[in-house]
This record gives structure tokens, C-alpha cells and sequence, in this order.
């Protein structure tokens, strides 16, 4: 089995869409990605409930900031994105796993193309996570409060993951704060996340778009998020890390 067979996209759902791409849904504020409309309710039975520290402690962190920005890294739920326009922000929403999935077969495609014409190309984990970076994240320096990156950096190679880091770095205001989910271990399947309260987060099972990459331990996500001032990490019975960095 090639490497990029190991890696790519097996099987999306068409799930369920309250927009037309690029639409919005509310003129206090929504920027949707051009290929990442928001989506609409699941099945309830689908769905669990879980406490989530981190986010409380995430929402205790941008109070008092009036009419903030927020970018989420995660899929477009109409719940998240309601719950945070009703909170004077401005959300842009950009799937960023759905893009590394695309990324990932467009480079089997390079590759195909390349052993077809003997051309060279570089398929280095660094090579790979510059292409990546080149076509993703360009959002301009300090243009936003808040970033839900979820458990993005699981699921992406090591190279490209810190390459993502650095540019949501970048794109985060001094004083900014991420909210971030880790694995302790490997994930038995594949799921989303989205906002159901100020206290609570729902956990939903999805198709899997890539495989998990890797499991970080403590000292390799200190060492991801080395220029920010403080991290807090909160640890749940469902083997998930809740981090909170700040800027």
C-alpha cells in the first residue's frame, strides 16, 4: 500500500447543509470559506454531550472583548457559529481537515503525473507541508482574538502541523487564545465537535476524512506552542486533552 493510500480521503458524508457555499447567515458576521458552507442538525442520536472545562475556561478569556473575531478550524456548524455571532463576534470558518484531505489527494495525483513524465518532485514531509502552507491559512498578521483549532494537529503529518502552529500563531493577536483538543491515545474513530452551551460541547461521529498521524504527549505540545505565555490542559475519562494556549 503506497503512503498516499495510507492517507487519503476514505469515504465522506455528504452531510447535511444550511447555506449555499460562500452564503451568510447573519449581517452581524459570518465568513464562511468558500468550499465550507455551515452545516445543519444532526441526528440527535448521533450525537454525545460532554463537559468541557476548556471551552469555560476558553469563553472566560474573551469576556469582556466586545465585537472580537474568531476563527474555527473545525466544520461550519450553524450551533458554534450562532452561538459565538449572538456573543458580538465575528466567525470565519475554515475546515482545515477537509483541506488536507483534498491536499493529500492532489499530491497522489502530482505524484502519478510526476513517475508518468519523470519529473522530479519532492516528497519530503517538509516539501509536502510548504505546498500545503502555500495554499491554506493566508489570513493577514494579529486578525484575530480566538482560534478553535479542535483536534486538527492529530490528524495532520508532524511537519505540516507545525507549519499550521506557526501561522495560526501569526494570525493571532498579542494576548489571542487557542482552544485545542489532543488524543492520549489513538482514536477508534473519527468525530467533530461543536458548541452546545458555555459548558458543554457535542462530540459526533463522522465518516473519516484522514486517519489520525499522531498522538502527542505533553512536552511535544509545549514545544508546538513554544512562543505562547501560558498553556492549561484539562483531561477528560474520554481519553481527550483540552488545551487552552495563550498569546
Amino acid at each position: 500500500m503506497s503512503f498516499f493510500q495510507k492517507l487519503r480521503l476514505v469515504g465522506v458524508r455528504n452531510e447535511p447543509r444550511a447555506l449555499p457555499v460562500g452564503g451568510r447567515i447573519n449581517p452581524a458576521g459570518v465568513v464562511h470559506a468558500a468550499a465550507n458552507p455551515a452545516r445543519g442538525p444532526e441526528s440527535r442520536s448521533q450525537e454525545a454531550t460532554r463537559v468541557s472545562n476548556g471551552l469555560k475556561e476558553f469563553l472566560w478569556n474573551l469576556e469582556g472583548l466586545g465585537r472580537g473575531t474568531l476563527l474555527d478550524l473545525g466544520a461550519a456548524w450553524q450551533t458554534t457559529l450562532s452561538f459565538f455571532i449572538e456573543r458580538g463576534f465575528r466567525v470565519t470558518s475554515d475546515d482545515l481537515l477537509r483541506a488536507w484531505a483534498d491536499f493529500l489527494a492532489q499530491e497522489e495525483a502530482r505524484l502519478k503525473n510526476a513517475r508518468t513524465t519523470g519529473d522530479a518532485l519532492d516528497m519530503t514531509a517538509e516539501a509536502r507541508a510548504e505546498r500545503f502552507m502555500n495554499a491554506n491559512l493566508h489570513y493577514s498578521e494579529g486578525s484575530f482574538d480566538a482560534v478553535l483549532l479542535w483536534d486538527v494537529l492529530d490528524y495532520l503529518e508532524p511537519a505540516a502541523a507545525k507549519r499550521v502552529v506557526a501561522s495560526v500563531t501569526d494570525c493571532l493577536r498579542p494576548g489571542g487564545v487557542v482552544f485545542a483538543v489532543f488524543h492520549s491515545r489513538k482514536p477508534e474513530g473519527f468525530q467533530r465537535y461543536r458548541v452546545a452551551d458555555s459548558m458543554h460541547l457535542q462530540v459526533l461521529p463522522a465518516a473519516v476524512i484522514c486517519p489520525a498521524q499522531k498522538i502527542y504527549q505533553n512536552r511535544e505540545i509545549q514545544d508546538l506552542f513554544i512562543r505562547y505565555r501560558t498553556m492549561k490542559s484539562f483531561v477528560g475519562r474520554d481519553q481527550l486533552r483540552e488545551v487552552l494556549f495563550l498569546k
